[in-house]
């Protein structure tokens, strides 16, 4: 009988890709690239205060949902931080869907930063808030939105902005193709999940885009 037990070395690589490309991190990623290709986006504000942005992303669309799921585990709202089971993810989805829209509703009133992050902002609340619904019927994967929105909203900068931006995708396109394999290797979402969490991702932010612009 074949044994399809990954070995150590692929569950530590698995595991290295999920944590950096962990879903939470995506919102932080993205306007790290955006100050890189776009640095005259933000003329408006100093590199202090630039510094203070991206901490200040990092800190409402991560550690604060993250700090939530930590918070929901202790108090035995569900029985894993890794949140492997539909149930466990629905208050998840509701608490980074509110951080998600607080977000687009800043990006809406401040004039010092990228148009590109009003529909980044807006594709990843709506996703969020497609997510839970899905979730009552399959556990769509979380990287997959994650990254799938990604990859997208890289692309739509590139139609939006006058920047060469075949690198990115081309790192953006290797980058989704390390995760989906990682989850494949070390999670239990089969590959309709994981697939559907792609789909989901890239489709909002398309979505976003045509509406916000």
């Amino acid at each position: 009988m074949e044994n399809n037990t990954p070995s150590r070395a692929v569950r530590y690589f698995g595991n290295f890709v999920s944590y950096v490309f962990h879903p939470l991190f995506i919102p932080t990623y993205f306007l790290l690239y955006l100050i890189l290709n776009v640095p005259y986006e933000f003329a408006g504000i100093t590199p202090w205060q630039l510094q203070l942005r991206v901490f200040s992303v990092f800190w409402l669309t991560a550690f604060f949902p993250a700090f939530s799921v930590f918070l929901l585990w202790k108090l035995k709202f569900s029985e894993s931080i890794f949140l492997r089971t539909q149930k466990e993810r629905i208050i998840p989805y509701v608490i980074t869907m509110f951080f998600y829209w607080w977000m687009y509703y800043l990006s809406r009133h401040f004039n010092d930063q990228p148009l590109a992050l009003k529909y980044f902002y807006f594709g990843i609340f709506i996703a969020s808030a497609m997510g839970l619904v899905i979730n009552n019927f399959i556990k769509v994967s979380l990287h997959g939105i994650g990254v799938g929105g990604l990859l997208m909203a890289v692309l739509l900068a590139g139609i939006m902005y006058p920047i060469q931006n075949i690198f990115w995708v081309s790192i953006m396109i290797v980058i989704t193709a390390m995760v989906i394999s990682a989850r494949m290797m070390v999670s239990n979402h089969t590959n309709k999940e994981l697939w559907l969490g792609l789909l989901v991702g890239a489709t909002t932010q398309t979505i976003a885009f045509f509406w916000v612009l």
